[in-house]
């Protein structure tokens, strides 16, 4: 299914928004969702002084089929600054909310939870008026509860798909379970914690399916989730099989809503940091 749909219309980038951010990640060497993505909500969540940061490079250990991140072996290299300059740069562009997400990391030993610990002390240590968010990927609990110490104000975690596509889609280390309890050991750790996931369709999920998935997250505990299209990076990804209509999103809103998560973003353009700051 190429041909997009006319509510699948990608807005022009603010030059002014793009500006700002690329000359201060220049600078201290660092990668942004925002840039990476060319993500089309940036006018939006600069405007609310909102960005997303990428940790440990752009190299992935896991290859999703839905995702055009280089894969292949960083070697256990991490960049000893990039905690410090992450936390200048945040504090330069006058950051109010700040998104830290990262690649897979399994070469390091702990998948890299230190390293994201770390990026939310400097940050909180030079502007503790910055709201953290952390996006992180399948941790063990033991690395969870180093993330947890250094106190963001949410930590997310995506499930990407619904439990029958899960081995279609995500890369083999991955499992819908596994990311369920993910997002449950953070709660036992630390109740007070805002968890977050996110859900792509498009993929061929039924119905039924969505509502599964949103009510196995409910009962896991997750407090915002986040429902958005899949559009599909580039040839080499897995194609999208269904353009979901915008009311379709919303009948999804009212379910989940009715299920009783404290925040529910559904939107065709909608992505895991978007109005993370609202």
């Amino acid at each position: 299914m190429d041909k997009k749909p006319d509510w699948i219309k990608v807005k022009a980038l603010s030059e002014e928004a793009f500006s700002a951010i690329t000359s201060v990640s220049n600078r201290y060497n660092l990668h942004t969702v925002c840039q990476e993505a060319l993500c089309p909500n940036i006018n939006e969540c600069w405007s609310l002084k909102t960005a997303t940061f990428l940790l440990m490079g752009n190299i992935c250990t896991r290859n999703c089929r839905f995702c055009s991140v280089k894969t292949g072996d960083p070697n256990g290299y991490t960049d000893r600054d990039e905690p410090l300059n992450i936390a200048k740069a945040a504090n330069e562009l006058e950051l109010k909310y700040l998104v830290l997400t990262s690649v897979d990391r399994d070469d390091l030993e702990d998948c890299g939870a230190s390293h994201f610990a770390q990026t939310v002390k400097e940050i909180k240590r030079i502007n503790p008026d910055i709201m953290v968010e952390t996006l992180i990927p399948d941790f063990k609990k033991s690395f969870l509860e180093n993330l947890i110490s250094a106190k963001p104000h949410t930590i997310g975690h995506n499930i990407e798909t619904v439990e029958r596509l899960t081995r279609v889609l995500r890369d083999k280390r991955a499992d819908y379970k596994k990311s369920l309890n993910v997002l449950k050991n953070i709660k036992e750790i630390n109740p007070e914690i805002i968890t977050k996931s996110a859900i792509q369709l498009g993929f061929g999920e039924t119905e039924t399916e969505i509502k599964k998935i949103l009510s196995d997250l409910k009962e896991y505990k997750v407090d915002i989730v986040v429902i958005g299209q899949y559009l599909r990076p580039t040839d080499k990804q897995v194609p999208v099989t269904e353009y979901i209509h915008p009311e379709k999103f919303q009948l999804y809103k009212a379910y989940a809503e009715k299920l009783g998560f404290m925040r529910v973003i559904s939107s065709p353009f909608a992505r895991s940091s978007y109005k993370a700051y609202i």
